[in-house]
C-alpha cells in the first residue's frame, strides 16, 4: 500500500444512468446521484470533489466517455478516491466490477466507497461485495433476456425493431411507430437508385452526390438531429462511402417492406451484430410507403447479383443480372477488350472450373446485335397491334389464374379466421390474468403461445398477397410491355434502361461446333411479362419457360 495521503488528489463523483435505470425509478436519477454523492463527500470532509457522469449508458458496456476519463485519471495517479451510490453504478460486468476493486483500485492506491452498499475499501474487504456484483450482473442478464423476448415479438408481428430509421425516411407525425419518406432525403435515394439502374457504378454514384453537394446520411443526420452516429465528418461533409450507397442499393426497406432480424448478437455482453442467414430472418411485404418501385429495386439486385465492378469510365456492365448460360444456368460476366469492339462474355463456372461447362464463348456486340432486332420486331408488333398481341399473351391460363386466386382467398378466410380467434383468446387470457383467476407465469407462458401462432398466421397472409399480386401482375405486365413500346419507338441502341423495359433474362447456348469461326451461339431472349403457352411474332417465339438460375 502507498504512503502517500490522497488528500491532495481528485475524489471521483462517479454517476451512471441506463434506459432500464431510468425505468426502474426516479431515485437512481443522475441528479439524485449526484445529491447523495456530494451530501456524502460535504459530510466525511472529502474535497477537490470531481463528477464523472455517464447519463445514458449501460453498465454492462465499459465504453462509457466518463467512465474511461475517470480510469485514465487513476492510472495517471490523480485519483485518490472514487465514490459511487452503489456497485451497479460502477459496473454491471461482475468480472469488470471484481477487477477494479480488486486489482486497479488497490494498485492506485484509491479508496472505493460504495455508499448505498456499505462499501469502503478502507475498511477492509466485504465478502458480499463479490456477490453483489455477481447479482448485479444477473440483473443486467435478466433484463436483456426480457427486452430480447419483446423485440423478438414484435420483429415477429412485423413491427419495426430497428433503432435508427433507414436515410430517406422519417416518423409518422401521426404515428411513430410508423415511418414514412422524408421529402428531403427521399428524392436521393430515388436518383441513386436511377443512376445505378442507368448503368453507372456505384464509385461514379458518389462522385456525382459530392460534386452536387449532397450531404453524406452521416452529416445530414448530424445536422437534423444532433446524432454522431456513422461517424460523420464534418470536415467533409458532402463525401459519400461506396459501402454506404451499396447498402442502400440492397436495402429492401425501400421498397415497401420491413425486414427484422437482420443480424444478432451472440450475447448481451457483446455488441458486434452478426449478419443473420436469410431463414431466420422475417420479411413484410408493402409495410409502408415505398420510395423505389419493385421493378427498379429488383432490377438493381439482379446486378448486385452479377460482377459489380465498373469499367475505367465508372460504368457497370448493363448486362449484369440478364445473360446466363443456357447449359448449365450460371451467369455470363464480361470480359474488356482493348476497346468496346472486342468485349467478350463467358459462362462462369468454366472460368471458375467449378463444373464441366464450356466457356459459351460471345461477343458482346453480337449480343446486342441480336438483341436489337429482336426488340425492334416484338415491340414494332406489339405498338401497331396492341389487342392482337394481348390476346396472344393472354389466351391461355386465364382458367388456372382464377383457381389460384379462389384458392389462394380461401386460405386468406381461414387464416384471418383463426387470428381472430387468437385474439380474443388472449384478451380472456388478460381478463383472467388482472382478475387473479391466472397467475402471471401461466399467462405469460399461454399467450406467447398464441402470439407466436398469430405471428406465424400472419407471416403466411403475406405469402398469400405475394401469390396474390403474381397473379394479378401477369396482366399488368403485358400491358406495361406494350406501353413501354408505344413510349420508346425508335430503338437504336441496347441500354439498361431498355433492358429493363423489355427484357427479363437472356439465355446463351454453346456453339454447334466448337472453336468454330462460322457458325454462331443460339440466344434465347425472355420478356419481361410471363405466357403459359408459347406464341410467334414475326419468326420469334415468346414462351414462358423456367429461367435458369446458379445453384
Amino acid at each position: 500500500m502507498k504512503t502517500e495521503s490522497n488528500a491532495n488528489k481528485i475524489t471521483a463523483l462517479y454517476c451512471r444512468l441506463s434506459q432500464e435505470d431510468l425505468r426502474a425509478g426516479e431515485s437512481l436519477s443522475i441528479e439524485n446521484q449526484r445529491l447523495m454523492l456530494k451530501d456524502y463527500a460535504d459530510k466525511n470532509g472529502f474535497c477537490n470533489c470531481q463528477y464523472y457522469i455517464d447519463d445514458g449508458y449501460s453498465g454492462v458496456s465499459d465504453n462509457r466517455p466518463d467512465y474511461l476519463r475517470m480510469l485514465k485519471d487513476v492510472e495517471n495517479e490523480l485519483v485518490g478516491t472514487v465514490i459511487v451510490k452503489d456497485q451497479s453504478r460502477l459496473s454491471r460486468n461482475y468480472l469488470e466490477a471484481g477487477r477494479l476493486m480488486d486489482l486497479v483500485f488497490p494498485a492506485h492506491d484509491v479508496r472505493f466507497i460504495a455508499i448505498t452498499d456499505g462499501v469502503d475499501s478502507a475498511l477492509g474487504n466485504s465478502d458480499w461485495s463479490g456477490l453483489k456484483n455477481y447479482f448485479n450482473d444477473f440483473y443486467a442478464r435478466d433484463t436483456s433476456k426480457k427486452v430480447r423476448a419483446v423485440q423478438h415479438a414484435k420483429g415477429e408481428r412485423g413491427e419495426r425493431v430497428g433503432a435508427i430509421i433507414a436515410y430517406g425516411y422519417m416518423k409518422d407525425p401521426d404515428d411513430p411507430k410508423h415511418i414514412v419518406p422524408d421529402p428531403e432525403t427521399a428524392p436521393v435515394i430515388k436518383r441513386i437508385f436511377e443512376m445505378y439502374a442507368s448503368g453507372k457504378g456505384v464509385k461514379k454514384i458518389c462522385a456525382e452526390l459530392e460534386k452536387d453537394e449532397v450531404l453524406s446520411p452521416s452529416v445530414y443526420a448530424f445536422r437534423k438531429t444532433g446524432s454522431r452516429a456513422g461517424n460523420p465528418k464534418l470536415d467533409k461533409p458532402y463525401a459519400w462511402t461506396i459501402r454506404t450507397v451499396r447498402n442502400m442499393l440492397s436495402n429492401q426497406i425501400y421498397c415497401g417492406d420491413t425486414v427484422n432480424f437482420k443480424t444478432y448478437t451472440k450475447s448481451y455482453k457483446l455488441k458486434k451484430r452478426i449478419k443473420n442467414s436469410p431463414e431466420n430472418m422475417r420479411i413484410f411485404l408493402n409495410t409502408h410507403e415505398a420510395i423505389i418501385d419493385r421493378v427498379t429495386f429488383d432490377l438493381v439486385q439482379k446486378h448486385f447479383a452479377g460482377r459489380k465492378r465498373a469499367d475505367k469510365r465508372g460504368d457497370m456492365d448493363k448486362y449484369a443480372g440478364y445473360l446466363y448460360c443456357a447449359e448449365c444456368g450460371a451467369r455470363l460476366y464480361l470480359h474488356h477488350g482493348k476497346t468496346p469492339k472486342y468485349n467478350t462474355f463467358r459462362c462462369s463456372r468454366y472460368e471458375s472450373r467449378k463444373s464441366d461447362c464450356t466457356a459459351h464463348y460471345i461477343k458482346e456486340s453480337l449480343i446486342d446485335d441480336v438483341v436489337l432486332q429482336s426488340l425492334k420486331k416484338v415491340t414494332k408488333f406489339a405498338r401497331e397491334h396492341s389487342e392482337e398481341f394481348y390476346e396472344m399473351a393472354m389466351s391461355n391460363g386465364e382458367a388456372e389464374s382464377k383457381e389460384k386466386l379462389k384458392e389462394t382467398e380461401n386460405l386468406r378466410n381461414e387464416y384471418e379466421s383463426r387470428i381472430a380467434q387468437l385474439e380474443n383468446a388472449i384478451s380472456t387470457l388478460y381478463m383472467d390474468r388482472v382478475t387473479g383467476r391466472l397467475t402471471p407465469e401461466r399467462y405469460d407462458s399461454l399467450a406467447g403461445g398464441y402470439e407466436k401462432e398469430q405471428a406465424e398466421l400472419k407471416a403466411k397472409l403475406h405469402e398469400l398477397d405475394s401469390r396474390a399480386n403474381a397473379i394479378n401482375a401477369r396482366e399488368k405486365c403485358v400491358r406495361d410491355f406494350i406501353a413501354s413500346a408505344k413510349k420508346i419507338v425508335n430503338v437504336t441502341k441496347v441500354t439498361p434502361s431498355i433492358l429493363r423495359a423489355f427484357i427479363s433474362c437472356i439465355e446463351v447456348y454453346e456453339k454447334p461446333e466448337k472453336y468454330s469461326r462460322t457458325c454462331t451461339n443460339r440466344i434465347n431472349i425472355r420478356f419481361s411479362f410471363t405466357t403459359t403457352k408459347a406464341f410467334e411474332v414475326d419468326g420469334i417465339m415468346i414462351g414462358n419457360e423456367k429461367i435458369p438460375t446458379a445453384v
